[in-house]
């Protein structure tokens, strides 16, 4: 199947202080049409234990957070090719004009990437970009093993450095 699938807008607060950056939503995201819909995908967890709160059940709640935490969430990939949803699957990506996001939004002090695929298709298509910090955090997608307790530990750390 060589099928383009298209990933989702961006969602931002008004004053994002952080640009969170995935590869491409996986395929039970696009199915649901949300970020991170994934039941064992720990982002909305990280998210909300990171604020003292319980993890938001419905979809319009985590947007809600992702507005009230003054972050900015958003994939490095537009389109692409991909078969499943592994990262290293994905090909013929377009890339999200994320210059111009950053441009828009000078209150982002720092680009987080969910994972090195994350980053490292980052850099394939904006290696000049030096703008803002750069952090590379452990994919909160269920085929990362690492633990949800040192997850949460490497999230909030970097979190706090920029909240």
């Amino acid at each position: 199947m060589n099928e383009i699938i298209c990933g989702f807008d961006a969602i931002s607060g008004t004053m994002p202080r952080i640009l969170i950056l995935g590869t491409m939503p996986s395929v039970k995201s696009l199915e649901e049409n949300q970020y991170y819909a994934h039941p064992r995908n720990a982002f909305w967890e990280i998210l909300a234990s990171f604020g003292g709160i319980a993890k938001p059940d419905l979809y319009a709640e985590k947007i809600i957070l992702i507005q009230k935490m003054n972050l900015a969430l958003w994939d490095v990939c537009a389109t692409c090719i991909r078969q499943g949803s592994l990262d290293s699957a994905i090909r013929e990506e377009v890339p999200n004009d994320i210059p111009t996001l950053l441009i828009n939004n000078p209150s982002i002090q720092a680009i987080f990437f969910n994972g090195q695929p994350a980053e490292k298709l980052f850099r394939k298509h904006f290696p000049k970009q030096k703008s803002v910090a750069f952090l590379t955090l452990p994919s909160t997608s269920p085929a990362n093993t690492l633990s949800l307790e040192k997850k949460c530990a490497i999230w909030h750390w970097a979190l706090t450095d920029y909240l």
